[in-house]
């Protein structure tokens, strides 16, 4: 497994630069992380020069990119508007494209839609009716760069498309593509599963993509609200070794606050070298459930 950990952790803003990447990257890498996570519109926007900069971070540091996506409502691949499908399409082909100079083998996101959603529509079967032949297009594009989508299946307040492992298998196997696959995440299962290990192994071999946190979305083994031995047991069941991404939102106020619904402080008044040592210590504790006894 690649454990990983995206760049909003230390503050309360989803903006992102090189600047900053790199020195999320030198943290992660010295703290014994594989992964880390940016933001798909961040690309989006990226020239070459700036992409080839991000792609020399990540081979500096030793570090695989994933790139998660939470799409604005103008790229909804669901939308009842055939121009706000048509402007999805081509920002994820986009995406996708510029995902290969910085060799980043996952998007993952709730791409089948927008995030955080406002429900103002709720038809679910005209959702997918819509959404999926666009989600044919961009994994042939996915395809074609040998670049996983991991569909993320979100709780009953974020989404009302995806929110269960079953479901999320239906709609990849009706749209029938070897790149549009599953992500899983601990927070949400959490509320949406009857057990989130078996919805592991229900996914098997079509979850691409893994995110982890604490039922209220602190770092794994801050609480031991979820049961991470037997989570971890799930992943080695089905034969898991891609990203196992952390998604901690401790910090209140902000675009992060705002968006995950973070009230109050759960940091504890945490600086940034407290923050550090939480995610450190968060790091060891996950490897010890996760990966095998040697």
């Amino acid at each position: 497994m690649k454990f990983g950990m995206g760049h909003a952790y230390w503050g309360t803003t989803w903006q992102c630069d090189l600047e900053k990447y790199k020195r999320v990257a030198e943290k992660l890498s010295g703290f014994g992380f594989d992964m880390l996570e940016v933001t798909a519109d961040h690309i989006y926007h990226m020239n070459e020069t700036e992409l080839n900069e991000l792609d020399a971070i990540g081979r500096n540091y030793g570090l695989t990119f994933s790139t998660n996506s939470g799409p604005a409502k103008q790229y909804d691949l669901s939308s009842s508007e055939p121009e706000v499908r048509r402007n999805g399409l081509e920002y994820f082909k986009e995406i996708i494209k510029k995902m290969s100079i910085i060799h980043s083998p996952v998007l993952a996101g709730a791409i089948y839609s927008f995030w955080p959603t406002d429900f103002v529509e709720t038809d679910k079967k005209a959702a997918w009716e819509r959404s999926i032949p666009m989600l044919r297009e961009v994994g042939a594009v996915a395809d074609d760069l040998g670049i996983e989508c991991a569909l993320e299946v979100l709780n009953r307040n974020e989404t009302y498309i995806l929110t269960d492992c079953q479901e999320a298998i239906e709609y990849c196997e009706a749209i029938g593509k070897k790149s549009i696959n599953i992500l899983l995440d601990t927070y949400h299962m959490n509320i949406e599963e009857d057990d989130m290990c078996n919805a592991i192994r229900k996914a098997g071999s079509m979850l691409g993509h893994f995110h982890v946190g604490e039922a209220n979305r602190k770092l794994p083994g801050m609480n031991e609200t979820i049961n991470w031995e037997a989570v971890g047991q799930a992943l080695r069941d089905i034969d898991y070794k891609k990203g196992v991404v952390m998604e901690p939102f401790l910090k209140q106020g902000g675009e992060v606050g705002r968006d995950c619904r973070v009230w109050r402080d759960l940091s504890n008044g945490a600086d940034e070298k407290t923050l550090d040592e939480y995610l450190k210590n968060s790091l060891r504790y996950l490897k010890s459930k996760f990966e095998p006894a040697s």
